[in-house]
């Protein structure tokens, strides 16, 4: 590897690829189970998130957990990519970081190559009046969150979601770490998905879950609509 020869570091890519491991002369052996990549996805900062927003923070894990579109702004890109860099942790199942886009320009061209992300960051004030790019508009410096007017009904709050919000304030009031924060809420929403996948029924191997089958819950109206909202995100849901 000193030489730089193509040889040798073709050599060493393979052994990383094949084998988890790479030999070093200089620096001891290089294994890939050393930088778990789970490890990097853990660096988040929800206890801030939920320390600005209390309650409020519950719209975010919403948005994030029914793939909504989250457009985040702040005029200092250092703290625009921190608290948005945080944000799939609070849906750690997915362990998903390609949603996301943390530095974003309000132009067309970069605009329309972006139309599979979820997640966006900006610093141009201006994104507030593009409705047509988000359904949640997080405002970091003002300490504010927007629901869409296009989005008003995906966003009904009920007790389902007062005690998800509940366990998130209460993590950050007892100085939890930000692993154990995302435990908790990984913890509350995998109950809230087995839930849900026992009110589906079972069609050959796959699970189907339609409006007509949670209709016949009887459920709330506000939990009706987010447990048909999250069964379309996690692909459960049959039309």
């Amino acid at each position: 590897m000193r030489t730089g020869s193509p040889s040798s570091m073709l050599e060493s890519y393979l052994s990383v690829l094949t084998k988890g491991s790479c030999p070093s002369e200089n620096n001891g052996t290089f294994l890939v189970q050393d930088f778990d990549v789970r490890k990097a996805y853990a660096e988040s900062n929800l206890s801030e998130l939920i320390e600005m927003f209390g309650m409020e923070a519950i719209l975010i894990y919403t948005a994030m957990l029914l793939k909504r579109r989250i457009v985040v702004y702040h005029s200092n890109v250092q703290e625009l990519l921190a608290f948005t860099r945080s944000l799939p942790a609070l849906v750690w199942h997915r362990q998903n970081w390609s949603i996301m886009s943390p530095y974003v320009h309000l132009k067309t061209q970069e605009l329309e190559s972006l139309n599979s992300i979820l997640l966006m960051g900006f610093t141009d004030a201006a994104v507030e009046n593009h409705t047509e790019l988000y359904d949640l508009y997080v405002n970091l410096p003002a300490n504010e969150i927007m629901i869409a007017t296009h989005a008003k009904s995906i966003f009904g709050m009920g007790k389902l979601h007062k005690d998800i919000a509940q366990t998130m304030v209460k993590c950050m009031e007892e100085g939890n770490t930000e692993q154990q924060i995302i435990k908790e809420l990984s913890v509350k929403t995998k109950e809230l998905i087995s839930n849900l996948k026992s009110l589906g029924e079972t069609s050959g191997q796959n699970l189907c879950i339609t409006f007509d089958i949670l209709k016949k819950k009887s459920l709330p109206p506000a939990t009706e609509n987010f447990l048909y909202n999250l069964a379309a995100a996690e692909g459960f849901l049959q039309i």
